[in-house]
């Protein structure tokens, strides 16, 4: 096979032997792989930095049987901020363990590379706070994984109005009278309600581009986080990295 083109972001690195490292590689056309990087960790290696965790470049890549080897790299955005500031290296690693579970080899994931690179930069870049990143997050994510909560009506009666409860159960909003006879709700704002509906309409590029007050991030911050462990089947948290 010939030299393959890619941009790419590192999700894992590990070492192989003195000199050389195995790495897990997010792309927009193969998905997730596994690719070797001979020599990176020789001081002159010119893939030092490109074999670096989260960094993301334009790739030359090879591939014999059924690994990948990295030819040479370009680097874009290493996220420096992120590596310099030990709570926010927690978050970025968080997210790429979520990462690395809903992503497999040979799938097109251009949008959910375009959600996680837009993530790091808000991690990286923005004073906003950590949680409210990670929840907005979650929320796209499961939506762009074939998810996304039905935010246009009570799940039960089909109403419009008065959507105040994000139900597990039935995946998405419930009227308040509806909602009070389900057990998996979670009674929401108005607040809450409009910025699930804009999380889930908006394009990643965009979906960070809102601000709630403090009561409406932490019920979104809770509604994120159970929708995303009931959806994926697995209870993440923040404890699990480091």
């Amino acid at each position: 096979m010939g030299t393959i083109k890619t941009k790419g972001i590192i999700l894992v690195e590990r070492n192989m032997g003195d000199f050389d490292k195995m790495l897990t590689m997010l792309t927009p056309g193969l998905g997730k792989i596994s690719c070797a990087a001979r020599g990176a960790k020789r001081f002159r290696s010119s893939l030092l930095v490109g074999s670096q965790f989260l960094c993301f470049g334009d790739y030359i890549l090879y591939k014999t049987n059924s690994t990948y080897y990295i030819n040479s790299c370009e680097p874009i955005e290493i996220f420096y901020n992120i590596r310099k500031d030990l709570k926010k290296l927690e978050y970025a690693s968080f997210i790429s363990k979520i990462i690395i579970d809903v992503t497999n080899e040979n799938e097109n994931s251009y949008r959910i590379l375009q959600l996680y690179l837009n993530t790091l930069y808000m991690i990286s870049e923005t004073d906003k706070e950590l949680e409210f990143i990670l929840a907005i997050f979650k929320m796209k994510l499961v939506s762009i994984l074939g998810f996304a909560p039905n935010i246009r009506m009570c799940g039960n009666c089909n109403k419009t109005e008065d959507l105040e409860f994000f139900s597990l159960k039935q995946n998405g909003f419930k009227c308040n009278i509806c909602g009070k006879q389900d057990t998996s709700c979670i009674h929401m704002s108005k607040s809450t309600m409009q910025a699930i509906k804009y999380i889930v309409m908006s394009p990643p590029k965009k979906v960070f581009s809102f601000n709630i007050g403090e009561d409406a991030t932490k019920e979104l911050e809770l509604i994120a986080k159970l929708y995303l462990n009931d959806k994926l089947e697995k209870d993440y948290k923040m404890e699990n990295i480091f």
